[in-house]
């Protein structure tokens, strides 16, 4: 039986933890890009209603387990003084720019290659490719030289987190109480709709997805203290996990594979399971040569972007908003931007496509 010190007893844990993720991402249909798309054109909110609920699961979650001392995460690279604000608007724009190209972002397409999309497949390894470039590559040198020194210093506070903040200025603990207050005013906004609350297993499957993510925490703090290695303290992200996994299938380097390379894993093998129960599996690839082509842009820009923000929309909207991380809103409006210009680009031919869309809805 695989221990604690057991160092494949991690990306193991992360094997389990992305099948269970990823069966239920795609029974249901977890899709950020999917859940803006219906939200902005028709109307229909139960996909963004569905992606707040398992932000604020993790959050709650996670909060709930640091005021308990179950976990610590002050060594979370999302909540160092540091705030790299200008990568962080940066990344998002691009990341949700390149979203708006693909359809989906990384979580959603490795969802997607469960099922058989070849599409996703060559998303996910532009996505990884432009992931390695930012962090040590090419693309990296613009991270270092421009934007990592455009940031925000948080020194005083001791932390990015919102709750370390407030708690500074005021003098008294409020990092859970804010969690608390968030928490609610989220559950309200998502249970307020009566449409949602019929959607009973969408819900359900959403409160999975957030407890899964915060369990991420759980795992990797319990296993670095009894790791002779260093451990990367992570809860769940689909950018530089995917480009550590093409490392690890395409080079021999005697460094074992972490729990993110674990959840990508396993995230894969649970949406092809559901996709296998389903009958949903079957062969698509990109029709033509203009589509393979903006498939690989918008991986390139997501990889990238990813890397600059410092994490995607699981990254960033669950993982970091779990830790209250001020970065957290900042790259998800981004994202949302980005989003926004990228779909008045591919469906109006504009940048500001959108904007003209809108203007005809409201005065036709």
């Amino acid at each position: 039986m695989l221990g604690l010190d057991n160092p494949w007893a991690l990306p193991l844990v992360g094997v389990l933890t992305g099948i269970v993720v990823g069966f239920v991402a795609r029974r249901q249909h977890f899709c950020t890009m999917a859940a803006l798309e219906l939200y902005w054109f028709a109307a229909n909110s139960i996909g963004l209603r569905a992606w707040v609920l398992a932000a604020i699961t993790a959050l709650f979650c996670t909060q709930t387990f640091i005021a308990l001392g179950v976990i610590d995460l002050s060594n979370s690279f999302y909540i160092t003084p540091t705030l790299p604000i200008a990568g962080s608007i940066l990344g998002g724009l691009m990341f949700g720019f390149g979203m708006a190209f693909v359809g989906t972002c990384g979580f959603g397409a490795i969802i997607r290659l469960g099922g058989g999309n070849l599409r996703a497949l060559v998303v996910l390894t532009g996505i990884g490719l432009a992931a390695i470039a930012a962090l040590r590559g090419v693309t990296g040198h613009f991270r270092v030289w421009f934007l990592d020194p455009l940031s925000i210093e948080f020194t005083s506070a001791g932390s990015q987190s919102i709750g370390a903040i407030a708690s500074n200025a005021s003098g008294f603990d409020l990092q859970y109480p804010i969690a608390l207050l968030l928490s609610a005013i989220g559950l309200w906004w998502v249970f307020r709709s009566s449409d949602f609350r019929a959607e009973r297993a969408k819900a359900l499957g959403a409160i999975t997805i957030g407890a899964c993510i915060s369990l991420g925490w759980v795992w990797t703090t319990s296993f670095a203290k009894y790791r002779f290695v260093e451990t990367q303290i992570e809860a769940g992200s689909f950018v530089s996990p995917v480009g550590d996994t093409i490392m690890q299938i395409i080079t021999v380097t005697g460094a074992l594979p972490d729990y993110g390379v674990g959840l990508v894993i396993g995230v894969f093998l649970g949406a092809a399971l559901a996709a296998w129960k389903s009958n949903d599996m079957r062969w698509e690839a990109c029709d033509d040569a203009r589509e393979l082509g903006r498939h690989l842009l918008g991986a390139f820009l997501m990889g990238t972007g990813g890397v600059f923000a410092l994490g995607c929309t699981i990254g960033q909207g669950v993982s970091a908003f779990s830790t209250l991380a001020i970065s957290s809103p900042i790259v998800m409006i981004s994202i949302a931007i980005g989003a926004r210009v990228g779909l008045g680009v591919l469906l109006e031919g504009s940048p500001f496509g959108f904007l003209r869309a809108i203007s005809l809805r409201k005065h036709g």
